[in-house]
């Protein structure tokens, strides 16, 4: 009998990610490209949504190469499925093509309008999204902007979509109006919808000023929403009619692939957007409140629900600290980086990273990316272990946030290529008094689709079955209970410098 394969894709921030999984759940092909971010103003970063698009294709054409040297033919494939960012859109005109700039979590424009909508203290977010109150990152507030700003969106636009469904959409050959999102990723507007229900919410799109005739249609996520048409067949090299599912958000991806399936579980998507997630069964009340600094979003799997807190810039960091201050763009050089910092003792002797590279959040709105504590010892070495445990911090916060709210995190998966750096898997377990595991099967979100696909395509009949069937640990780190104690004091040190440092405007001009 042949073999079925499965086209998964990841559409994340940094870069896209192409690869063809057998039904045994074995990669065998693969291409990654990379993306281009766009700094017009400060705080601002947005992206060409028409760029995914492209780059996936051309990560498929690849792909189909490489099937057809192993003597695969690329007719095997019998779905593709993809995810995407859940923070960030574009808006289509009526062919579905991009009339606005892409803009995702890392943007900061609409700062003001979210001050404006939360001085309305609207009790409406919590209770139908778990989301106490706007926040920089939600697309709402992008819409918003959009209709403001963008006249060319006023004038022709008739959808606003996030990147994966765009991606999706272009490659079945359908238009604007057939614009689509999956309940999973629907949640990632933050506000305007039920999260219960999985439908979007009349009366808090009527407060935001968004008419309905320009959100999506709500699909599940392995819906096969068309096919593979044939100019994107001959370009990729896969035939065309292959379904397509209407795919996921890349963080309910990596929750489900790491095992999270059910509430009582924690995983940190350790990614462009370090996003540290706790399954719950709803919504709880602690943890949606003003300030919370969390976000509330439903799974992709029916009746799943969880927290995350995030560092905005947690990969980017990493990604910045290598191309602009080391000026090494080879990806191998993380492991370099990782032997200079283990010269330097845990703590790196005071000295501390700020990661607020893109603009401060929660309790510090004016704070940008710091080294404070350097001294003549400290070398490229010492700066990386301060990046590493400077992003720590913010976890820490997190999972403060989670305790209290009594969720047990005494065992944490990690995801995502962060997940392969040793060094920062301890620094994470020593920081957050927790054990660290990571998963043999560690392609986070790209082999989840594919297993979604095979489901969506009607070869397994239960999907969260053949999800638990990948999960195998590869390595366990536990916390060193001296640096856990060390890590908390200087925790408490860091929040006064933050404090000094949150200096806005009209104070500096007062100094």
């Amino acid at each position: 009998m042949e073999k079925k394969y499965y086209l998964g894709f990841d559409a994340g921030t940094q870069s896209v990610k192409v690869a063809v999984y057998s039904e045994d759940m074995e990669c065998v092909a693969m291409d990654t490209a990379k993306t281009t971010l766009y700094y017009p103003h400060p705080g601002w970063v947005q992206m060409d949504v028409d760029e995914y698009y492209r780059l996936i294709k051309q990560c498929m054409a690849s792909c189909s190469r490489q099937l057809e040297e192993k003597g695969i033919s690329p007719a095997a494939v019998r779905a593709i499925m993809g995810d995407g960012i859940i923070c960030g859109i574009a808006g289509v005109d009526a062919e579905g093509n991009a009339v606005t700039p892409y803009v995702n979590y890392l943007d900061s424009r609409t700062a003001d309008d979210v001050e404006a909508l939360k001085e309305l203290k609207l009790d409406i977010w919590a209770a139908e999204t778990g989301n106490a109150e706007p926040n920089v990152m939600f697309p709402a507030m992008f819409a918003r902007w959009f209709m403001k700003h963008i006249p060319a969106f006023n004038e022709r636009g008739v959808k606003f979509v996030h990147n994966c469904p765009y991606v999706l959409m272009h490659l079945a050959g359908l238009k604007g109006e057939d614009a689509f999102i999956d309940w999973g990723a629907m949640s990632g507007w933050g506000l305007g919808y039920n999260v219960v229900t999985k439908e979007w919410s009349d009366e808090q799109l009527r407060i935001l000023g968004i008419d309905k005739k320009y959100m999506p249609r709500i699909v599940k996520p392995w819906d096969i929403i068309g096919r593979l048409c044939e100019d994107d067949a001959l370009e990729t090299g896969f035939p065309a009619g292959i379904p397509i599912c209407a795919g996921a958000g890349d963080t309910m991806e990596s929750m489900m692939g790491s095992g999270i399936l059910e509430a009582g579980k924690a995983v940190d998507v350790a990614g462009t957007c370090a996003m540290f997630c706790a399954a719950t069964d709803g919504i709880i009340p602690e943890l949606s409140v003003p300030g919370s600094g969390l976000i509330f979003n439903s799974g992709t799997l029916p009746g799943t629900y969880f927290y995350w807190g995030m560092v905005r810039t947690g990969g980017l960091a990493l990604r910045w600290f290598k191309d602009s201050i080391c000026r090494r763009e080879d990806d191998d050089y993380y492991a370099e980086l990782d032997v200079l910092a283990a010269r330097h003792p845990a703590g790196c002797d005071g000295a501390m990273f700020i990661p607020y590279l893109t603009g401060g959040n929660g309790d510090f709105p004016h704070v940008r990316g710091t080294f404070t504590g350097l001294t003549l010892d400290s070398d490229q070495g010492a700066m990386w272990r301060c990046v590493l445990e400077g992003i720590g911090y913010d976890y820490m916060e997190v999972t403060d946030r989670y305790r209290a709210a009594g969720i047990d995190l005494t065992t944490l998966t990690i995801t995502e290529g962060g997940s392969r750096d040793d060094l920062w898997n301890q620094i994470k377990a020593d920081m957050l008094d927790t054990q660290v595991s990571t998963l043999r099967v560690a392609g986070g979100a790209v082999p989840t689709n594919c297993i979604v696909a095979a489901y969506g395509a009607g070869d397994i009949a239960d999907l969260k079955q053949a999800l638990q069937r990948q999960l195998a640990v590869h390595k366990t780190f536990g916390p060193n209970k001296d640096n856990t104690a060390m890590y908390r004091r200087q925790y408490e040190q860091r929040r006064r410098i933050l404090q000094a440092l949150n200096v806005g405007e009209g104070q500096k001009n007062e100094l």
